[in-house]
């Protein structure tokens, strides 16, 4: 599967490879012909197999940067995306979409630190079977555009496609006390495959 987006942007400089070659000469098209082939492989789809129980799956395909301790006992994982990556983004878990929330800021590198804080992103908020998670679809210096296809209200299940950051990027899932972190700094995680927290028994 191929998301919609990437099959327009790889007809357009098509498009564009034909007309260079016709008033130029053949070869000069090539580039642009090279670039719709690659906007093909980044903007594809891949099918996953969800994983069952009580789970957080990863949001997002790529390298997992940070663990970090917040407030409260919850715990960030942050996930960089480089442009070879898949870049839909998954529900991590299944429930209600509480809210949505857009932020305007930079584009720093995705991979640094201050990037969950600084960068244009949006924060959504899963709540479901007596715990809220939230994660944020947040933009790089590459991607400057950040999509999410559900509304609030919105019900979702586990792994389920919400949304695509274009190109290289991040995505940070908050977790509360009541999860178990199954993933350390320098994991490569898939979305809606890899688990990346369970729930504790009995909470």
């Amino acid at each position: 599967m191929i998301v919609a987006d990437g099959i327009y942007y790889a007809l357009a400089l098509s498009a564009g490879g034909v007309l260079v070659s016709w008033l130029t000469r053949p070869w000069f098209g090539v580039p642009l012909f090279i670039l719709a082939l690659f906007c093909l492989y980044f903007f594809r789809n891949p099918e996953r197999a969800i994983p069952p129980g009580p789970v957080a799956v990863a949001p997002a395909d790529g390298k997992v940067v940070a663990v970090k301790a917040m407030e409260a006992g919850a715990t960030r994982i942050s996930i960089f995306l480089n442009i070879f990556d898949v870049h839909v983004n998954r529900a991590p878990i299944a429930g209600r979409i509480a809210g949505v929330r857009y932020q305007p800021g930079r584009f720093l590198v995705a991979s640094r630190e201050e990037a969950s804080t600084l960068n244009e992103q949006n924060t959504v908020t899963i709540e479901g079977d007596g715990t809220t998670v939230t994660f944020s679809q947040i933009a790089g210096l590459i991607a400057r555009r950040v999509v999410f296809w559900k509304k609030p209200g919105d019900h979702v299940k586990t792994g389920e496609r919400v949304g695509i950051i274009k190109f290289g990027s991040r995505a940070d899932v908050l977790l509360g006390p009541e999860w178990s972190i199954e993933v350390a700094p320098g994991d490569r995680v898939s979305a809606g495959s890899s688990v990346i927290a369970r729930r504790k028994r009995g909470i």
